[in-house]
């Protein structure tokens, strides 16, 4: 109040002016409106004036007469100074100065005359007012006060306890509970209870109280009562307060809250008469204390979850026992009741959704429903507002189900109508109930139906507008699926009918939201509630049981055991079994049978936990030595091929995940397709096939199936049919095919950088063998239109989507057959015709409507020179047949129709089968026996069909525009070479396509040329291949040899497919394919002498068998992983046709018993693989022969040939084909082969030193002159000394383009000589053959004593192969080595070589070139490679020159043989020439011999085949004229076919040649640095 301050002088100044101014100024303030505030201003103007008197400063009559005019302003006034009197008599009663409060006292009693006495005894201190002597005494005013207060506010006025008016309170309580069903209203109760509380005094609270106790009581009657209550008292915090204190009553332990309190508090809070914050805060217990009750539920659930999963000791359970029963004691003391959840219970039961959401969102979520009561009071609610869209859309046809009587209370949830009501209330009380739908199964069925009919409108409503709604109500039903349905599934006992029920649901989703709810069922959900938490450990601990007692003899009770635990948990279940299978693969068959007892849901489950399992990020697909995949995967590979072909499982996820995966560049789980394919359709893809196997897969579909693989796989059928249409409904057939394609070079390209060699190897064949697997299974499942409807254009194929050309052919081929046989059906139908000649011609003309277009679209797969050679038909043809189109295997349908025949036979037998199962038996076995004769007929057909197309098309197939070898090398590089690796099939095929292209009599194809190019050229195919390549590679060359073989073995055979020819056109049943010289392509004539004969034939088969040892000795020698295996599996491969010579065998044997010792502890599988090889090739040693029974060996000394004739290893087979390694030249028209290949000509007229058949290298008719020879292979001697001393790599200079010149020169100059020895030759009257017959038989001998010593020597042996290779650097594809053998030395000159050769040996094995050196048309051509190139013009004309000498030459008798003896003469005077030839002719000679006393052939080392006049030159210098003289008319002789040669002589001669040799090579020691010089 001292707010306002009066001014010094006024009060000094008082009477003056003073009094004047603060009467202005309360005027001023009692004029102000100022909402109240005026009222404070005066006080505080009365207090200042007041408070200046008691000081002291102002007299009290003047102030007294100033306050008195003051009462006239404000009718207040007499208040407000007596509210300014009552703070100054507190104020001055406090303060010690008397004076003050006497100033005071006096100044009240002066004013006493003008303000009331009441207001004064009201305001002022019993005191005070006695000292103003207004009361007598204080003290008996202080008792009157409190008499009067207790009197007014104390003193009861109405009646509390009803004991206190009895009357009153009975007749209210009689009033309450009488019958309401009359007309009494609760308006008319109401009169009364004011009546009774008026005449009785009721307390009207404890009215209300007692109002709420007869509701309680009577509580159906919540209509009369609630509309009571609100008329009765409408004020919502005493209905609380009296609410909440009868809840207060209930807290105290082992209480139990009625049911009806809840009501009633639930009916209050529904009508609005209370509001529940207000409620909620007297009820107990607290949230903090729900909170806490509710963590340590969870780590309760948490702690026996570890102890399930843990090892726990017999000692330790039986403690864990004891305190389990302490907490539980501890347990039963009641705590009080959950009043929240009860409320709760009684609004969900009254239809409050609104207040009971709000009372469960102040709890953990799923705390509320975990209570049973409060789940069921939930359940009961939502089965009310879902019943009338359930009654439309969710009953099953035939069911009647339990009608529900609606809620009475109008507040309640409205009923859903539509799918679009649910999301108004009932999938919000879903989703509060969360898991614990699983106490109520009638409601979850309801559910999952209702979800059952939204999916069939879904799927049937293509309107665009209703399209979001759609949309977003399948999210809920997504939602609802995983944060209701499945974990209560998990939390229900083993209901196989409610899983069953879920599978009707989900299978209508797609898999993608399948499995993403089964993603979250499994890796989530299980840890959101405790009750799942338990539940999860549980059944780990039960699976953990059942697992280790699983056995095959108990997979029935262990089976049923895993279906019930299925059921509820499968997730968590299969985790386990798939975790136990990864570590024990023996348990993937118990495991496989045991789950016959699972529902559909569960097997759709275990699809995806498999998926799962597979894509596990912390799993290494590899083992740790990162060469082999690892063993997890290939068990749960295994694993789903098994599943997946027992169980109707849906496919479309595990492809999709496959296909995923390689277009991510891994194909690591292409094995998963590969077993799935294998497993599911039957079909097996395995290089380890036996013959008999392979042999049935050649056949037809039922052959296949009974003969074909290792299992006899049977009901394949629906579980084919069940892939097939996986593949086909998701669009993933062809993806995959193109990916597996493609993946295959990006396995090497891509993937294989980091990773070891042999896992890239591996990884291939796997891409590429469940490509073939998974091509199979296409091509025999899918029918024509979607076969054809799926498969793009071979064109399209490889440039588009950039497909290999094998793998490209391979997915067509198919569709090539289809589109045949439907367009030949056509023809038929067409025109009816059942001549067997006019269904042919029909069905060639399908084949060229089918054909055509895929002729034109081949082109573009390869550069334009390819066609030069190639017709793109002939390209096609080879590409688009299979070994079905080739041959009948009857061997293999009569092997299986005897099968069945034993079979119902021991049917028939069989006693213990009962009748009805045999005759099921036997009628099966008969319809199958019928199949496959039908099937064998069929084929048979089809067979005669393609033969015929093949006659009328082979004579387009080849051009040869370019050259014979040029033409072979395309066909090698883009058709033999990649199919005969592609698959067993394809190999077997290629083998037999070129043995058909053969048979046909093919215009430009040359048989010996084709196969000397795949013998002689294995070194880096071999080296290049992966490991089933190398068995596919092996099984090629083994079918190769096979054909080789058989024409080897019989003259009879042999010449059925060679001989008889005439020319080179098919008309007169001619075999151009061995051919020995080509002329130009009009020339129709033909002499006996272009035909390869027997014996020379024998010659080169034992040079392919040479070639073979030399490329796999140099295999195992390398030391590299890859050549090893490779050759080792090839060997083993080509083990029945090779090796067939001893020696050969005996080399071989040693080379790999040094692998066996060398790989025992570095490389064991190499040391398996060469074991295992080493004990066949033991075994095969008895049916080995000596080289002398191999093929017809002559002795050297005896002949003359010239030099082209030892160079052409090759020069036997085909001129083209002949020695040289590369294929320059060979292809040629049959000139290079003249060079080259004595053999080739004659084998027997080897000794005739006019060799008659071998033409020159530049194609004149005429033979180098041997002088010519001589000079030509001195050259390639010392050429090749110096290399060797330079480069340290023997054998391997090629000529200058000079030398060639100066050879051609020298060539033409002896043109003449030679024309006329040839003719000489060709005159070997019969006498004369039968003298050479004997002195080859004599021959044999010899060279069999021979080779017994030789083959003592092993080492010697292996040596002597790689002197060979030293010298064939560079040969490649030679057709035929020299013809004849070379002869053994005696030992000391093998002591010698073996010594010279071991230097040799220290140096790099040669390697075989490429098979791609045929483009160059350039003379770069030495005689040591035997490349000849010729000019094309040039080489037929003098071929035409050539053959009109030859008819001349036939009148000439042995002219020749003297003029070769003049000529000898003639050189052996020329002292430079004779000097350059004797050292030259040493080493070669020596060479020679280490070839010999290893191979024991000459014909056997390419560069081994030094020309033997050379040789018989050099015995002549060391011996006398006379004895040269008669030396080289004996051979001469004896090649003429003269008389018989006696043994004395024979003996002679080998004396001879032991001597030369000797002599020999001092000579080349002698003039050792001569020859360095020159």
């Amino acid at each position: 109040m001292a707010t306002l301050i009066l001014p010094g002088d006024w009060i000094k100044n008082w009477e003056k002016s003073g009094k004047h101014e603060f009467v202005q100024l309360c005027k001023e303030l009692t004029e102000k409106t100022d909402h109240g505030s005026e009222v404070r201003d005066i006080q505080a103007a009365l207090y200042e004036l007041c408070w200046q008197v008691v000081q002291g400063n102002l007299k009290l009559d003047l102030a007294a007469s100033v306050l008195g005019d003051m009462m006239e302003l404000r009718d207040d006034m007499p208040s407000i100074l007596a509210d300014v009197f009552s703070i100054l008599d507190i104020e001055t009663g406090a303060l010690e100065e008397k004076n003050k409060r006497d100033h005071y006292t006096q100044l009240v009693g002066a004013c006493l005359f003008f303000l009331p006495e009441a207001i004064l005894k009201e305001r002022l201190d019993p005191e005070t007012l006695e000292s103003l002597g207004l009361i007598k005494q204080a003290h008996q005013f202080n008792q009157k006060i409190v008499k009067i207060k207790t009197k007014l506010f104390y003193k009861q006025q109405k009646f509390n306890l009803l004991r206190e008016e009895n009357e009153g309170y009975a007749k209210l309580i009689t009033e309450l509970g009488q019958d309401l069903s009359g007309n009494i209203t609760s308006h008319l109760v109401l009169e009364s209870i004011k009546s009774l509380i008026g005449c009785f005094n009721l307390d009207p609270n404890r009215v209300l109280d007692i109002i709420l106790e007869v509701y309680e009581g009577r509580s159906d009657q919540d209509e009369f009562f609630l509309s009571l209550i609100k008329s009765y008292m409408c004020e919502p915090l005493t209905l609380c307060h009296i609410l909440g204190f009868k809840f207060k009553f209930y807290q105290e332990p082992n209480e139990e809250t009625p049911k009806s309190l809840y009501h009633i508090a639930a009916a209050l809070l529904h009508h609005n008469l209370i509001e529940l914050e207000d409620l909620y805060a007297h009820l107990m217990p607290l949230d903090v204390t729900i909170v806490e009750e509710h963590k340590q539920e969870i780590s309760e659930a948490k702690q026996i979850a570890r102890k399930l999963i843990m090892v726990v000791v017999p000692s330790e359970k039986s403690e864990d026992k004891e305190k389990d029963k302490e907490k539980d004691e501890e347990k039963n003391e009641k705590p009080p009741d959950n009043q929240k959840l009860g409320l709760l219970e009684a609004l969900l039961r009254i239809g409050d959704w609104h207040h009971a959401q709000s009372i469960m969102d102040q709890m953990p979520s799923f705390y509320a429903t975990s209570h049973k009561a409060i789940a069921l009071a939930l359940c009961q609610l939502v089965h009310l507002t879902v019943e009338p869209l359930y009654r439309r859309a969710g009953v099953p046809k035939g069911a009647r189900g339990c009608v529900m009587r609606p809620l009475r209370n109008k507040r309640a949830p409205r009923p859903a109508e539509s799918f679009e009501d649910l999301r108004r209330d009932t999938f919000s009380m879903l989703c509060y109930l969360g898991p614990h739908l699983s106490h109520d199964p009638i409601l979850f069925a309801k559910i999952v139906r209702l979800g059952k009919g939204f999916m069939k409108e879904y799927q049937s409503d293509g309107r665009a507008d209703g399209k979001d709604k759609m949309e977003t109500l399948l999210s809920c039903f997504l939602s609802i699926a995983d944060q209701v349905l499945l974990p209560s599934l998990s939390l229900m006992e083993c209901n196989a009918c409610m899983s069953e029920e879920l599978w009707g649901l989900f299978k209508l989703f797609p898999y993608q939201h399948r499995y993403r709810l089964y993603g979250q069922w499994k890796n989530e959900t299980y840890s959101s509630h405790p009750l799942l938490v338990k539940v999860k450990a549980q059944t780990v601990d039960r699976a953990k049981y059942i697992m280790k007692r699983l056995t095959k003899e108990n997979v029935k009770p262990s089976g049923r055991q895993i279906g019930k635990l299925s059921h509820s948990n499968p997730t968590i279940l299969f985790d386990y079994i798939l975790s136990q299978i990864q570590w024990y693969d023996n348990l993937i068959g118990p495991v496989v049978d045991s789950l016959k007892y699972l529902t559909s849901l569960n097997y759709d489950v275990l699809a995806y936990c498999i998926i799962e399992a597979l894509a596990n990020p912390e799993k290494e697909k590899m083992k740790h030595d990162d060469t082999t995949i690892s063993s997890w995967l290939q068990s749960l590979a295994s694993l789903c091929g098994a599943v997946f072909r027992k169980y109707p499982i849906e496919l479309a996820g595990l492809l999709q995940y496959v296909t995923n995966q390689l277009k991510a560049g891994k194909s690591f789980d292409l094995l998963i397709l590969k077993e799935v394919v294998q497993k599911m359709a039957g079909i097996e893809i395995t290089d380890e096939m036996t013959s008999e196997q392979l042999e049935a897969m050649t056949g037809g579909e039922q052959l296949k199936a009974e003969g074909g693989y290792f299992g006899q796989i049977r009901n394949t059928k629906k579980s084919s049919q069940r892939l097939k249409d996986a593949l086909l409904d998701h669009e993933l057939a062809l993806p995959l095919c193109l990916l597996m394609a493609q993946q295959r070079n990006g396995v090497v390209f891509l993937e294989g950088g980091e990773k070891h060699l042999k896992l890239v190897g591996k990884l291939y064949d796997q891409c590429h063998d469940t490509l073939v697997q998974f091509g199979g299974f296409l091509a025999s499942n899918l029918s024509t239109e979607d076969y054809i409807k799926r498969v793009p254009s071979i064109d399209v194929l490889c440039n588009q989507f950039h497909t290999p050309h094998d793998a490209a052919f391979f997915l067509s081929r198919p569709m090539y057959a289809h589109q045949i046989l439907s367009k030949y059906d056509e023809l038929k139908k067409a025109e009816k015709g059942n001549r067997q000649q006019q269904k042919v011609h029909k069905y060639v003309a399908a084949c060229e409507q089918v054909m055509s277009p895929v002729h034109e679209a081949v082109v573009s797969l390869h550069p334009p020179r390819v066609w030069d050679d190639l017709r793109p038909q002939f390209y096609a043809t080879f590409w688009s047949l299979t070994m079905y189109d080739l041959a009948v295997p009857h061997a293999a349908y009569e092997r299986e129709v005897n099968k069945l025949k034993a079979q119902i036979k021991a049917i028939e037998e069989n006693p213990e089968i009962p009748l009805n199962k045999k005759k099921k038996e036997k009628e099966r076995c008969t319809a199958l026996q019928d199949k496959l004769q039908e099937e064998e007929k069929k084929q048979l057909e089809h067979v005669q069909r393609v033969l015929h197309r093949l006659k009328l098309e082979k004579d387009n197939w080849l051009l040869a525009r370019s050259t014979k070898n040029e033409t072979i090398t395309k066909f090698l590089q883009l058709c033999l070479f990649p199919r005969c690796i592609f698959s067993a099939i394809d190999a077997v095929y290629c083998a037999r396509f070129v043995e058909l292209v053969h048979q046909q009599k093919t215009p430009n194809f040359c048989t010996l040329l084709c196969y000397d190019r795949v013998f002689s050229a294995i070194i880096y195919t071999v080296a290049s291949c992966t490991e089933n390549e190398s068995r596919r590679y092996g099984r090629f060359l083994c079918c190769m040899l096979e054909t080789v073989t058989r024409w080897h073995s019989d003259r009879a055979i042999y010449e059925k497919v060679s001989t008889h020819l005439c020319s080179l056109h098919c008309e007169c049943g001619n075999y151009p394919g061995f051919l020995t010289i080509f002329r130009a392509t009009g020339f129709d004539g033909g002499n006996k002498a272009d035909q390869l004969d027997y014996e020379n034939f024998r010659h080169v088969v034992h040079k392919w068998h040479y070639m073979l040892t030399k490329a796999s000795v140099h295999c195992l020698e390398t030391g590299e992983y890859t050549h090893i295996r490779n050759i080792l599996i090839v060997l083993t491969k080509i083990l029945p046709c090779y090796p067939k010579v001893l020696n050969l065998g005996q080399a071989l044997e040693c080379r790999v018993h040094k692998i066996c010792l060398e790989e025992k502890e570095k490389r064991p599988d190499l040391y398996a693989l060469a074991m295992g090889y080493s004990g066949q090739l033991k075994s095969r040693k008895v049916h080995m022969v000596p080289e002398n029974e191999f093929h017809h060996k002559e002795q050297p000394v005896r002949s003359a040939t010239p030099a082209n004739q030892q160079n052409g290893p090759g020069s036997t087979g085909k001129p083209a084909t002949s020695t040289s390694k590369t294929e320059e030249g060979p292809s040629e028209d049959g000139d290079r082969g003249k060079d080259k290949s004595q053999g080739t000509a004659k084998p027997v007229n080897k000794a005739n030193s006019a060799a008659a058949k071998v033409t020159t290298s530049n194609g004149n008719a005429a033979l180098n002159s041997t002088k010519a020879v001589k000079e030509r292979d001195d050259k390639e001697k010392s050429g090749k000394e110096k290399k060797e001393k330079k480069e340290k790599t023997p054998g391997s200079t090629p000529e200058t383009k000079g030398e060639n010149r100066r050879e051609k020169q020298r060539d033409e100059r002896a043109g003449k000589e030679e024309r006329a020895a040839r003719e000489g030759k060709e005159k070997t009257p019969k006498a004369d053959r039968e003298k050479l017959k004997a002195e080859e038989k004599s021959g044999k001998e010899d060279k069999a004593k021979a080779g017994n010593g030789e083959s003592k020597e092993p080492s010697r042996e292996r040596d002597a192969i790689k002197e060979s290779k030293t010298k064939e650097k560079g040969d490649r594809s030679a057709v035929v080595g020299s013809l004849k053998s070379p002869v053994p030395r005696s030992e000391s000159a093998e002591s010698e070589r073996d010594h010279k050769r071991r230097k040799l040996d220290s140096h790099s094995s040669p390697s075989h070139s490429s098979s791609v050196k045929d483009n160059s048309n350039e003379p770069k051509d030495s005689a040591s490679k035997h490349h000849i190139n010729y000019n094309s013009v040039d080489r037929s004309k003098s071929r035409e020159r050539e053959m009109d000498k030859k008819d001349l030459e036939n009148t000439q008798g042995r002219s020749k043989e003297k003029k070769e003896e003049k000529d000898r003469k003639d050189r052996k005077r020329d002292h430079t020439v004779t000097e350059r030839e004797m050292s030259q002719e040493s080493k070669r000679r020596k060479d020679e011999n280490g070839t010999n006393s290893s191979k024991n052939s000459k014909s056997t080392s390419p560069s081994s085949d030094s020309p033997l006049s050379a040789e018989k030159e050099k015995s002549k210098r060391s011996k006398s004229s006379s004895k040269e003289k008669g030396e080289s008319v004996k051979p001469e002789r004896t090649s003429s076919g003269g008389k018989k040669e006696s043994r004395h002589d024979k003996e002679k001669s080998d004396k001879k040649e032991k001597r030369d040799s000797s002599g020999g090579k001092e000579e080349k020691k002698h003039h050792k640095s001569s020859d360095k010089h020159r």
